[in-house]
Order: structure tokens, then sequence, then C-alpha cells
């Protein structure tokens, strides 16, 4: 793996920054959620999912629940990364997806783009999907 060259964010740990990405996804306590949010965007982080964007840690927190609540609440899905992080500067890229309980392939994924500020928090996040979710 590259190792990221901006300054500051030289010395983060981009398979640790994905883990509690990945894991934030899947957390069930709100507060424990909101905790998560805030120490990985940078207060006024943005993601752009779909042509919607969710600015502040509190857009974060009502989207973050919103997909917590519809894919992983309920056992349907295990959120996971594909390992497949790869890193250029300040930008991590990697596959997130939704695995069915007891299944191995991906029901949905996304190409992820984070871009981190000089402090090693996402100041933006692309979702692009790759392999959208069947109809039900």
């Amino acid at each position: 793996m590259v190792e990221m060259t901006a300054s500051k964010t030289s010395t983060i740990d981009p398979e640790q920054i994905v883990g509690r990405y990945v894991a934030v996804w899947s957390e069930p306590d709100p507060e424990s959620r909101r905790r998560a949010i805030a120490g990985l965007w940078a207060p006024d982080g943005v993601e752009f999912v779909e042509g919607v964007q969710f600015r502040g840690h509190e857009e974060l927190h009502a989207r973050i629940t919103e997909a917590y609540r519809q894919f992983v609440e309920s056992g349907e899905y295990a959120v996971t990364s594909a390992d497949d992080v790869t890193v250029h500067g300040d930008i991590i890229t990697l596959t997130v997806q939704l695995i069915p309980q007891g299944g191995d392939e991906a029901a949905w994924a996304a190409r992820v783009f984070l871009i981190l500020d000089e402090d090693g928090l996402i100041r933006q996040d692309y979702h692009l999907t790759v392999k959208p979710l069947a109809p039900q």
C-alpha cells in the first residue's frame, strides 16, 4: 500500500480509517454512531451519493442512521469492505458492500472515494454505485 504523503495525513493509517468508516454504518447505538461520525468526518464534511449531498455531522448522522435502519438493523445485510483499499496522497478509495446474512456475494456495492483534510478527517466522501441492489 502507498503511504499517504500530505504533511499531517502522513501519520494516518488508511486501514484504520477504513475500518472505522465501515463500522460506523453498522453501529446500533445512536450516541456511539454520533461520536464515530465526529471522529471520522470534518465538521463541514460532505457525502455525495446518487446526486444527493449530506453536509455536516447532523445530516451525516441522519443519513447513516437511515441506512442502518434500512439495511443492517434487521440483520438482513452486513456492511463490509472488499479489502481493496488504495491510497494516493490525501485520497483513500475502497469498495463498500452489503452482504446478505449467510451469503458471500455482495447484493450491493459502491466505490468510495474519501478525501481527507490535513487532520485526517473526511472532507469529502463520494459513493459511486458499481452494483445496484436488486429490486425487491
